[in-house]
């Protein structure tokens, strides 16, 4: 056991709660007599399973988190020696053992299955029968291709995945207060964005603005998705990469933040900016744009189902005379930027109080362009949002 030293991270969750995580996902094993968890993320913006189980966030190689029934867990993560600063020893709890080893995912089978022989090297020591793997598409494919047949016929492998989803998906009362602290950082750094925002500034420029002021708030990882155009042009969703046009008076700029706050808990807010004034077809959009966020809303009531909510939702925007939604409509959040309940079809999920849910419908017609999105906490009841910024167009007045 190591000593944890919360002084030295940003936001820790609470001893507390990450007790009750281990102590409900341990009942759910047994219901299933499962002997071991297996746990494996890498991707920055959905590593939320390993953060769920040992609060290590900020992922940018393979984390591999092993829990057993009955011990303590032991986690895999690239390094060795004294390097394994993704794992430092005074930032785990309920961790018996580090082991840092060389993981590079390529054609070379040595070093992409390092974290997997141990996995497996460990399972046959304890002599486990029965391994639940947690969302196997966040596992890297060498990972589990070597594990699942280095292991084939001396162990059972199930996917434990959705016993952990509806876990993962209720937030506690901690919980919801860091989701708070993140809708606060993204409204405090919307409603800054006319003070810096002008003619003649490029896309990356404006992102570059946008993310000195959320590091300096405390956010921990920023995805911000900007598009900008003339009135009567579509200013649509452009990653970084693509973020390179020179923003003009008279333009339309979305800006879509998705950055976590302290302590990691994702939320998301998306507006449009007008350095002008806006045309009478993008006013209407957008206004149809938030009539569907607060229709979908209405829906997010308990007992309701992703597939139902989307039907009803699709109706409801044929209805208005836009185009049916093909995408994931709107989705929940937390230590991942995207996490069920995933509003389509395929998701049996059942909506229940206090989960944390992004709503985006993104409407598009005659050259206009409206994404409004916002996030809402369930209820027993109506659902509640969590942000604060008016949902409306916003105008850059000294343009």
């Amino acid at each position: 056991m190591y000593t944890f030293e919360p002084d030295k991270l940003r936001k820790p969750i609470s001893d507390a709660t990450l007790e009750k995580r281990w102590d409900m996902v341990r009942e759910e094993m047994k219901k299933e007599n499962v002997d071991a968890l297996v746990i494996q993320n890498e991707h920055r913006y959905r590593n939320g399973m390993v953060r769920y189980f040992t609060d290590i966030g900020s992922l940018s190689n393979p984390v591999t988190v092993f829990f057993p029934i009955d011990d303590e867990m032991t986690v895999f993560a690239n390094g060795g020696g004294h390097s394994l600063s993704q794992t430092p020893a005074y930032g785990c709890r309920g961790v018996k053992d580090r082991i840092g080893v060389p993981i590079f995912p390529t054609y070379v089978p040595e070093l992409s299955t390092a974290d997997a022989r141990g996995v497996a090297d460990l399972i046959k020591k304890r002599d486990d029968k029965k391994i639940g793997l947690v969302r196997i598409g966040s596992m890297l494919g060498s990972f589990y291709q070597y594990l699942t047949e280095a292991l084939a016929g001396q162990v059972e492998f199930v996917d434990f995945t959705n016993a952990i989803d509806e876990l993962k998906a209720i937030k506690n009362e901690e919980e919801i207060e860091i989701l708070r602290l993140s809708a606060e950082l993204q409204d405090y750094v919307m409603n800054a964005i006319p003070s810096f925002l002008k003619p003649g500034m490029y896309e990356y420029e404006l992102r570059s603005h946008i993310i000195h002021l959320l590091t300096n708030q405390g956010s921990e990882e920023q995805l911000i998705m900007i598009g900008s155009a003339p009135l009567g042009q579509k200013a649509g969703h452009k990653a970084h990469f693509y973020q390179n046009r020179r923003i003009e008076a008279g333009d339309a700029v979305m800006v879509m933040l998705e950055p976590n706050g302290p302590g990691g808990l994702w939320v998301e807010l998306g507006r449009t900016f007008i350095l002008g004034e806006p045309d009478e077809t993008l006013q209407k959009v957008w206004d149809d744009a938030v009539k569907a966020q607060h229709y979908t809303a209405s829906l997010l009531k308990p007992g309701a189902t992703c597939g139902e909510i989307y039907d009803k939702y699709n109706e409801y925007v044929e209805h208005m005379g836009y185009a049916k939604e093909t995408r994931i409509h709107a989705h929940g959040q937390g230590y991942d930027l995207m996490e069920r309940p995933g509003i389509r079809g395929e998701d049996p999920m059942v909506i229940r109080p206090n989960m944390n849910i992004a709503i985006h419908p993104t409407f598009a017609k005659n050259g206009a362009y409206a994404f409004a999105c916002d996030n809402y906490l369930t209820t027993d009841a109506e659902p509640v949002r969590i942000h604060k910024t008016s949902q409306e167009l916003i105008k850059v007045v000294h343009c």
